[in-house]
């Protein structure tokens, strides 16, 4: 690890394509008409102001990987999901950009 990664928290980059091969539950928290207007296929739609009446239906030890518009929302989502005992999350940023690496 060089020591600007230490220094800053750099993290070794995440395999997409790897995560949704290895069966990777991609949510995609912007609003069902930004979800209309274009998704990821296979995602499932939960805007983050409902994700939280949603933990239920996720399963705890499930590889997850939000997604939205730019990172932002996505980006809540992961800290959201964490702080409910869901383990393994990843923040795939924009929808469009993750397409582009799965």
């Amino acid at each position: 690890m060089s020591v600007l990664s230490k220094l800053f928290g750099s993290k070794p980059k995440v395999d997409f394509a790897q995560l949704v091969a290895e069966g990777a539950v991609i949510i995609d928290v912007r609003t069902p008409g930004e979800f209309k207007s274009g998704h990821i296929a296979k995602s499932t739609n939960i805007p983050l102001n409902v994700l939280p009446n949603k933990y239920g239906k996720l399963k705890k030890n499930s590889t997850i990987i939000t997604c939205c518009a730019s990172g932002m929302r996505s980006g809540s989502a992961k800290r959201m999901l964490e702080a409910n005992g869901f383990n393994n999350v990843h923040n795939g940023g924009g929808w469009a950009s993750l397409n582009n690496k799965i």
